[in-house]
C-alpha cells in the first residue's frame, strides 16, 4: 500500500506527463480494431488530432459494436477479448445499456479503485482494524447473456461483475456468500443479507447509500438492536459512492451514533472508477486518479448540448466551472459521454466534485438548476428543521391561468421537519444563496414561487423503482428532471395509496 501510495504522489505530481503517455498507449493498443481501423487512428499521433478526428460517442452510437460483441465478435473496440458487460439502464432511459468491461479494465480500473481505496483509507488512519474482520459489500445481479446461446459472455451491475471476478481468497475477508451477493431479487436479498452477516464480525460496509440504509434498518429490526455498533462493534467506516452522501448523513448518523464512524466517497461506474476522497477526515471533494488506463476530456457545461460542442483537455480546466465528462478506456470506449457532470476543486492537484447529471437539471424558466444545487439545499432544509430524508425528486410546475411558475418537490421523510413551511422556506434560501440565476427567476415571485413539497409516505420511492422493475443498486431515483414525467407518476401512486 506504501508503495502505491507513493504512485499517487507521482500521478499529482507530474498529471499531464500521466495522461499524455495513457493517450498515447490507448491509441496504439487500439488501432488494429474495427473501430481504430474505420476511424483512422494509424493518422493520430496527438491529442488535438484525436479531437479532430475522432468523433464524440454516444452509447446509441456505438451500441452496434456492443451487441456484435455480446454476440461472441472480437477485436471491435478493443484488441482483448471482451467477455464481461455491466448492465446500466441509467436513471433517465428504460433500455438497458451494457458496457464492456475488457480484463484490462477490471485489473487497471476497477481492481485498482478498490485497492487504492483501501490504500488512501490506511494511509490516512494507519492505527484502522479494518483486517481483523469482514468487509460487507452491497452489490448488484449477475446472470448469464441470453443473447446468443453460443455466447460465453455474462452481464449483471458493474459490482457484480466485480464480485464475479475477485481472486478465491476474497471469500474469506468479505460479506456476505457470493451466491446471496449476487441475487437478483432485491427484496429477499435484502432479508437474506441480514440475516447472513448480523453475526459477523463487520469492520467496513461498502455501497449505495440508499440500500444501505434498508439493509442497516433491516440488521436492527431483526437483531432488535437500536443502533448498529450494538450489532458491529467494530463497524469503523462506509465506502459510498452512486449518489450524494450529504441529504443521507443525519440518518447515517442517527443509525451509527459514533463520533469514530468515518465516511469516504468513491465515484465508481458501470464505465469506470473515476475518484477516491483523498482525505475523508476533512475535505469531501474526490482525487481524480489519472493511471486507470482512462484518458479524460471534458465538455465546458455551456457546450453540452450543441450538436459540435468545444471540448477541452485536463490543462484547460478552470476551478469551479462545470463540465461533462468526456472518456476513452481500456475497454474501448472512445470519447463516450458518460451523462455525468463535474467540478474541479482544486488543479493542484486535480480534485473533483460530481455536479450533475446531462440530463439530470431543471432549467424549464432559465434557472439552471442542477442536482449538486438540489442536494445542498435538501441537506441544508435537513439540518434547519431537525428532518432526515430517504428520497426526493424535483420538476418544474409551469405558469397556469391562476398560478405562477415554481418547482414540484416530492419528499420521502425518514424523519418528518418540525415544520414542514419551515422546511421549505430554507430549502428555498439555499437554493437563492448558491444558485444565481434561479434567485433572479425567484426576485418579487415575478416568474418563480416558492417551491412545493409535497412529503410521500414511507415506502413511496421503492414502491415506485419497483413497478418501474429498477431496484438494484445500480438504479437511482432521478433527482431533476426538466419533464413532469417521473413527478407526475409518483404523485399519481400517492393518489391511489391515500
Amino acid at each position: 500500500m506504501k508503495k502505491r501510495m507513493h504512485q499517487i504522489d507521482l500521478f499529482m505530481k507530474y498529471p499531464h506527463e500521466v495522461q499524455g503517455e495513457l493517450f498515447k498507449t490507448l491509441i496504439t493498443t487500439g488501432r488494429n480494431t474495427e473501430f481504430g481501423r474505420t476511424h483512422g487512428f494509424a493518422d493520430v499521433h496527438t491529442e488535438d488530432q484525436f479531437r479532430r478526428l475522432i468523433p464524440i460517442s454516444s452509447y446509441e452510437e456505438i451500441s452496434p459494436y456492443i451487441e456484435r460483441n455480446m454476440a461472441g465478435e472480437q477485436n471491435l473496440l478493443w484488441p482483448s477479448d471482451v467477455k464481461w458487460f455491466a448492465k446500466s439502464s441509467g436513471t433517465t432511459n428504460a433500455r438497458s445499456k451494457f458496457i464492456p468491461v475488457s480484463y484490462e479494465a477490471l485489473e487497471e480500473c476497477h481492481f485498482k479503485g478498490g485497492k487504492d481505496m483501501l490504500s488512501i483509507y490506511c494511509n490516512n488512519f494507519p492505527d484502522t482494524k479494518i483486517f481483523d474482520g469482514k468487509g460487507l459489500t452491497i452489490g448488484g445481479s449477475q446472470q448469464i447473456n441470453q443473447f446468443d446461446s453460443n455466447s460465453e459472455s455474462f452481464y449483471g451491475d458493474v459490482s457484480a461483475v466485480i464480485m464475479s471476478n475477485l481472486p478465491y481468497w476474497t471469500k474469506f475477508v468479505r460479506t456476505p456468500t457470493l451466491d446471496i451477493a449476487l441475487m437478483d431479487e432485491w427484496e429477499s436479498k435484502i432479508d437474506k443479507m441480514a440475516e447472513h452477516t448480523m453475526n459477523e464480525n463487520v469492520t467496513s460496509i461498502s455501497g449505495v447509500p440508499t440500500w444501505t440504509i434498508i439493509l442497516l434498518q433491516k440488521v436492527l429490526e431483526l437483531k432488535g438492536a437500536s443502533h448498529i455498533h450494538e450489532v458491529w462493534p467494530n463497524l469503523e467506516v462506509f465506502f459510498h459512492g452512486a449518489v450524494a452522501f450529504g441529504p443521507y448523513k443525519s440518518l447515517f448518523k442517527s443509525l451509527i451514533p459514533s463520533d469514530n464512524m468515518r465516511y469516504m466517497e468513491t465515484y465508481n461506474a458501470s464505465e469506470g472508477f473515476f475518484g477516491i476522497q483523498y482525505d475523508p477526515a476533512g475535505s469531501d471533494d474526490m482525487l481524480l486518479m489519472l493511471d486507470y488506463g482512462i484518458y479524460y476530456e471534458f465538455i465546458p457545461f455551456a457546450e453540452i448540448h450543441k450538436e459540435s460542442p468545444k471540448v477541452i483537455g485536463l490543462s484547460e480546466v478552470i476551478m469551479g466551472e462545470q463540465y461533462a465528462l468526456l472518456i476513452t478506456t481500456n475497454a474501448g470506449l472512445w470519447r463516450y459521454k458518460i451523462g455525468d457532470t463535474i467540478q474541479f476543486t482544486s488543479v493542484d492537484p486535480f480534485r473533483i466534485k460530481i455536479s450533475g447529471r446531462t440530463k439530470h437539471f431543471i432549467n424549464a424558466f432559465g434557472e439552471e438548476v442542477v442536482v449538486e444545487n438540489a442536494e445542498r439545499a435538501i441537506a441544508e432544509a435537513c439540518e434547519k428543521t431537525g428532518a432526515q430524508i430517504n428520497n426526493f425528486t424535483a420538476a418544474p410546475k409551469y405558469f397556469d391561468e391562476e398560478t405562477n411558475a415554481a418547482h414540484e418537490w416530492i419528499v420521502e421523510f425518514e424523519k418528518n421537519p418540525d415544520d414542514l413551511d419551515r422546511f421549505t422556506k430554507a430549502l428555498d434560501e439555499t437554493l437563492r444563496s448558491i444558485n444565481s440565476d434561479y434567485d433572479a427567476k425567484r426576485y418579487k415571485d415575478m416568474a418563480l414561487s416558492l417551491p412545493i413539497v409535497h412529503e410521500a409516505s414511507p415506502g413511496t420511492f421503492y414502491q415506485w423503482m419497483r413497478k418501474r422493475g429498477k431496484l438494484g443498486g445500480q438504479h437511482k431515483v432521478p433527482r431533476l428532471s426538466n419533464t413532469r414525467e417521473y413527478l407526475e407518476e409518483i404523485l399519481s401512486l400517492m393518489s391511489v395509496n391515500s
